[in-house]
């Protein structure tokens, strides 16, 4: 039965990936150079510790994003140390979407105790590099020399609405194979999540 369920999301997420632009698992991962809650400019090449970057494409207003806030956090909590550090975009126009304007980040960092940058990319060019769909939209890469590779695009887990039910933590399974020096099992999972509020003149 979890066969089939994994089989299921990595199928869908197969289908949308042929519609989208983006990147696959094995690409080189542009870097960025974006606005953190905090007021200071972040980009991967910052990491100087880092091995990888769970890089989140998220945001205030989806309740999915919402739903996720305390999983992302704990990931952060139990992977930066072992150098695999989250990182969070927020992908949408604030314009169509004013909750998720640059002080309502603030606002949701601060009140969440964020232990992570969260960023946003203004003018969706980031966002755009990546093939982000929705929110949240993971982005999981492993530093190798100067790049950072895509090894796994997706899902946290398998079960946005309950963490209790959880029965694949895709993201923590894709690191604990990067850890053994593999490549991860299930690379590709479709999730969850709320559309990109893109801005309107694009």
């Amino acid at each position: 039965m979890k066969k089939a369920i994994l089989s299921a999301f990595i199928l869908m997420f197969a289908v949308s990936t042929l519609l989208a632009d983006g990147y696959e698992v094995g690409d080189k991962a542009t870097d960025f150079n974006l606005l953190n809650v905090d007021g200071k400019m972040v980009s991967m090449r910052d990491l100087d510790e880092a091995k990888g970057v769970i890089l989140i494409f998220t945001c205030n207003h989806c309740p999915y994003s919402k739903l996720y806030e305390d999983r992302i956090i704990a990931l952060d909590h139990k992977y930066k140390f072992n150098g695999y550090p989250v990182v969070a975009i927020n992908p949408n126009d604030s314009i169509r979407q004013p909750e998720d304007s640059y002080s309502k980040m603030q606002e949701r960092a601060e009140e969440k105790g964020f232990t992570f940058p969260y960023l946003v990319d203004a003018d969706q060019s980031i966002t755009r590099a990546y093939g982000a769909s929705y929110t949240p939209h993971v982005f999981l890469l492993e530093k190798e020399g100067n790049d950072f590779i895509v090894k796994y695009i997706g899902a946290i887990d398998d079960n946005a609405k309950n963490p209790e039910a959880v029965q694949e933590k895709f993201v923590e399974n894709a690191i604990h194979s990067l850890f053994k020096g593999e490549d991860p099992e299930v690379s590709y999972t479709k999730g969850i999540g709320c559309s990109i509020k893109w801005a309107e003149t694009q």
